[in-house]
């Protein structure tokens, strides 16, 4: 199976839901194909490529397609049955990188006092200190937890500088979620999520999602305030070299604080999920005999 055999096996995130007019069509990419969303007069959203439909679902406040014919089910996140939240998708951010890259760089906490200075980080706050990643075998998920990090201001709707907790946690290869401390309640944690859209293999739309304890913060200001995190993290990740995300160890030398980002690759190789990826000879030949 090639990378993008692999990588057509998954749901991918086009649209928000109640974004499209009825009797709308739309135009976008995907895996490198062009796709058109129609909404009929009825509400009905369709996807097609070449004429020919693909699989579609709501989810998340998205709209979510695959070209497979059985796709690998749309991962669980428990917290959108939970109706005391408030759902907040922020809309999409175009960005000139590898999809893989753009998840890898959301389970990154090191980057956050020089990133997002006086927001999710500042000096001299800047070590990571020591945290668990593993899989969970069960669902085949990337898991890290025990991850703290000083925050000036960790939701918009925080109003003092606290000590974080993060649980991160991969369930596909380009989506991702984090589940940390709620500045206004102490027995819950807020969810944080990018699904990722993979344009082609160097460009994708990447659709922040936040499930909040918030009732003092307006949806603008919440979209407002997320968007200003990913804008910030966009310029970082448009300038990155290799564009594609490497996954030889020998191209980007890891430290202590890169675990997950270290947990995220290994997964990625171990399932041929390369679609963005940059490989070696040798990972070329491991992926060809899976």
């Amino acid at each position: 199976m090639n990378a993008i055999e692999q990588a057509m096996q998954y749901w991918y995130p086009i649209g928000m839901l109640g974004d499209l007019q009825r009797s709308e069509t739309r135009k976008t990419r995907l895996l490198g194909m062009d796709i058109e969303l129609k909404t009929e007069q009825s509400g009905l959203i369709s996807v097609f490529h070449q004429k020919k439909p693909w699989n579609t679902k709501s989810a998340y406040g998205h709209i979510w397609t695959s070209p497979s014919k059985m796709p690998k089910p749309l991962f669980d996140v428990p917290e959108a049955g939970d109706h005391e939240r408030r759902f907040v998708p922020c809309g999409s951010v175009r960005v000139r990188c590898s999809p893989l890259r753009a998840v890898e760089n959301f389970l990154d906490v090191a980057h956050f006092p020089f990133v997002h200075t006086d927001i999710l980080g500042a000096e001299p706050h800047t070590e990571v200190e020591p945290y668990s990643v593993n899989i969970d075998e069960t669902k085949d998920e990337v898991i890290a937890t025990k991850v703290k990090f000083y925050q000036p201001q960790a939701a918009k709707s925080a109003s003092d500088g606290i000590v974080t907790d993060y649980v991160y946690r991969v369930p596909s290869p380009m989506n991702a979620l984090l589940y940390k401390t709620c500045p206004n309640r102490d027995d819950v944690q807020d969810v944080i999520a990018i699904f990722v859209q993979p344009l082609d293999e160097e460009t994708c739309d990447v659709w922040p999602w936040m499930a909040l304890y918030d009732d003092q913060s307006t949806m603008a200001e919440m979209i407002e305030f997320q968007q200003l995190i990913f804008l910030q993290d966009r310029s970082v990740l448009e300038n990155q070299i290799p564009i594609k995300l490497p996954l030889d160890p020998k191209m980007e030398i890891p430290t202590r604080a890169d675990l997950t980002s270290v947990a995220y690759r290994r997964w990625l190789k171990k399932h041929g999920a390369i679609y963005g990826a940059m490989v070696s000879s040798t990972d070329d030949a491991w992926v060809a005999a899976q």
